[in-house]
């Protein structure tokens, strides 16, 4: 290598590295701004910034009352972007979502369609108690999610990038609702249980949430910090250690795969997509804690939100008392030693 080729490779590298320190400069403002408004839910907060650093859909299942929405709402405006939320009930039609073509008249009377978009066309959209919706509208989400198009009358639009999709669940009040099916549900990247806030956190929130003045927040980064965060994530280098947990972990929760005194648990197991979706999560988690390679831990910390929508328990297993997270924490539980 010659020295003028020696510069330009020292040059790259000084660029990436000043790329990275600005990321991360990012993403740490963007989770210290979320905190001012959203408290105790600091695991909850991780994967729903790490699901939209690695680029995917997040699907946020708690009881009413935790917040769920102004999270949504809160990570729109301090990623700075284009947010809109989607009420599902049982009425509700894909058109609804998607959109649809109007017949207008011209001054000259002659007819066309135009098309007029639906909420869809934002860059997050929150899907609110998305299993109340019928499996007809359910399913005008999954081309979106996976194509980032919708088809509207045989003609493609694209949607604007990103594009995320973050959805609540209730897991109360089953009745009436209809279970998101397995094909929609592999296109979340995780899936976030939010759980009760503790002691602490809730008299944090009697007080500031009741008071004559309201904490706002403020966009810590914009749609292209989001992007080129996002684009960092996949050049992240990973150990070979790290994919070899991701793969033994994935695979193992396979029926007839891992060991059998655990499969025997398990009705059906992840596909590779889990293992994508693993390794993504991974490498947006190191950056959402300062790092720029992901280690074991991460993958361990993501193993239950990544694995636990993709899994499901045989009738036995829930017989005996049996949970999807009990499950999981068996797989991983060699690689905590």
């Amino acid at each position: 290598m010659t020295a003028s080729q020696d510069i330009s490779a020292a040059a790259a590298q000084s660029d990436i590295v000043k790329s990275a320190q600005s990321v991360l400069e990012h993403v740490a403002a963007a989770r210290a701004a979320i905190r001012t408004v959203i408290f105790g839910q600091e695991q909850v907060v991780e994967e729903a910034l790490v699901t939209l650093i690695a680029g995917g859909h997040g699907l946020l299942v708690g009881v009413p009352g935790l917040a769920k929405t102004k999270l949504v709402e809160t990570l729109g405006t301090v990623l700075g972007l284009d947010a809109r939320r989607v009420q599902f009930t049982p009425d509700l039609m894909p058109a609804d979502i998607l959109g649809s073509e109007i017949m207008e008249e011209a001054p000259d009377r002659s007819r066309s369609f135009r098309f007029v978009r639906g909420p869809i066309f934002a860059q997050l959209l929150m899907a609110d108690e998305i299993n109340r919706a019928s499996p007809r509208t359910q399913s005008a989400l999954l081309q979106a999610m996976q194509e980032y198009h919708v088809t509207v009358a045989g003609e493609r639009h694209d949607l604007p990038r990103p594009f995320h999709v973050l959805a609540t669940q209730n897991p109360l009040e089953q009745e009436g609702t209809y279970p998101l099916p397995e094909a929609q549900l592999d296109r979340f990247l995780m899936q976030i249980d939010v759980l009760y806030p503790d002691r602490n956190a809730e008299r944090r929130i009697l007080i500031e949430t009741t008071g004559e003045q309201q904490s706002s927040v403020k966009p810590a980064m914009t749609a292209q910090d989001l992007m080129t965060t996002q684009k960092l994530v996949r050049t992240l280098p990973v150990g070979e250690s790290v994919v070899e947990a991701i793969l033994d972990i994935v695979r193992s929760a396979r029926p007839g795969e891992g060991d059998a005194n655990i499969t025997r648990h398990i009705a059906w197991g992840p596909g590779p997509r889990a293992a994508q979706a693993m390794m993504l999560a991974s490498r947006a988690r190191a950056l959402v804690d300062g790092r720029l390679s992901p280690s074991i831990d991460d993958v361990l910390a993501l193993a239950v939100p990544v694995l636990k929508h993709r899994m499901a328990l045989s009738f036995a297993a829930r017989a005996e008392g049996e949970t999807l997270a009990g499950v999981i924490a068996k797989l991983t539980e060699r690689f905590r030693t």
